[in-house]
């Protein structure tokens, strides 16, 4: 198979489908990568580590896209992407379609068979191919809360950890997730005072039992997230559903109730956000502030870390890349019902229950279109 890796173009985004051993390893089974030139060179990936590992350069993404059976991304094709998308061709890559009405119609108008990382599920339940970068955005979580919080930044003026004689900050978490789960580690270890909301009670008894008396549990009711929030000077919104939009667990009014100066970090903003104020932001422009509340809603988070997130994903993504390149995409999706998961578009088709629903196409089951 002819698999292609183009530069990423969304605004600040550095990282790359496919790391030079990626290439490797796909090289070693015999397929040919086309990687277009300078994809890697902003984390340190050269294009003569490319070509070491056995790639073919080629000079912008028409010639990656035209010559490629797979191409292998890490955000959502741009509009000028999808236009370069053909009939049949794999994209592998993030999709995040359920809030992006615009790109699901631009991925069914292709015809091309687009597999989302996201919603690919795990032999022992989870999104693994979701779970790293989810590591990366939840621990990045605290570090751009406890920066915003400053006075120059629009914030209140307060440091994350208080000092001796003044208190820490109250995060409050919404989620007790992958993102949850490293944003809090990253809180506690700053000394901030956190409450961590969740409706899995066995889920919270485990933090419990991890953290003991250094975290605060909730049972995520509307009174007691309406609480805490409004107790918060940085509130972490951590939540998801497989393939769907976010839940708005934090209303507007909500929201102009906070204190003023207080911060919210929308993680969830890739998939809607779980905040009614929130709307996706980029790193040149990361924050925006409504009734006084600084809100942080970067849809490429890892992004600012590209090469620590590039070498985790990659580790998570490159052994259902050689499936699918070894095998085809129809018999590697039959074989492995957790990879079926992952497609979200096929031929025309959507093939993933709650992208349809939620932007209200025909669900056509993935099993139908590999009949």
């Amino acid at each position: 198979m002819h698999i292609g890796l183009p530069t990423e173009i969304k605004n600040h985004e550095y990282r790359v489908g496919l790391t030079p051993a990626s290439v490797r390893e796909l090289c070693s089974h015999g397929h040919s990568v086309l990687v277009q030139s300078g994809a890697g060179q902003a984390i340190g990936l050269s294009d003569a580590l490319y070509q070491a590992a056995g790639a073919t350069l080629v000079p912008d993404a028409a010639s990656v896209f035209a010559q490629a059976d797979m191409v292998v991304k890490v955000k959502e094709p741009q509009p000028q992407e999808c236009a370069m998308l053909r009939h049949g061709q794999i994209l592998y890559t993030y999709l995040h379609l359920a809030p992006d009405p615009a790109q699901t119609a631009a991925l069914v108008q292709s015809g091309a068979v687009c597999i989302a990382y996201e919603t690919i599920t795990g032999a022992n339940g989870g999104l693994p191919l979701l779970a790293p970068m989810s590591e990366v955005a939840g621990r990045m979580a605290v570090q751009a809360g406890a920066a915003h919080l400053e006075k120059s930044k629009g914030g209140m003026g307060v440091l994350l950890g208080g000092v001796p004689g003044v208190p820490a900050a109250h995060v409050v978490i919404l989620g007790a997730g992958v993102v949850g789960t490293h944003a809090l580690q990253m809180a506690v270890g700053m000394g901030a005072r956190v409450t961590v909301i969740d409706r899995n009670v066995d889920r919270l008894r485990q933090l419990d039992l991890v953290f003991g008396n250094r975290i605060h549990t909730l049972y995520s009711s509307v009174q007691n997230l309406e609480d805490a929030v409004l107790d918060a000077e940085l509130v972490i919104g951590g939540v998801l559903i497989p393939g769907a939009s976010a839940p708005k667990l934090v209303t507007r009014a909500m929201v102009a109730s906070m204190k003023k100066g207080a911060v919210v970090v929308d993680v969830a903003i890739d998939q809607g956000g779980c905040f009614e104020t929130s709307h996706a932001t980029t790193h040149a422009e990361p924050t925006y502030v409504v009734d006084g509340v600084v809100h942080y809603c970067v849809a490429n988070m890892p992004g600012a870390v590209a090469r620590t997130s590039t070498f985790a994903l990659n580790n998570a993504t490159i052994g259902h890349a050689v499936a699918i390149a070894n095998k085809g995409w129809t018999q590697a999706l039959r074989e492995d019902a957790h990879l079926r998961q992952g497609l979200n578009v096929a031929r025309g088709q959507v093939s993933y229950e709650a992208v349809a629903n939620t932007l209200g196409y025909a669900y056509v089951p993935a099993q139908t279109l590999l009949a």
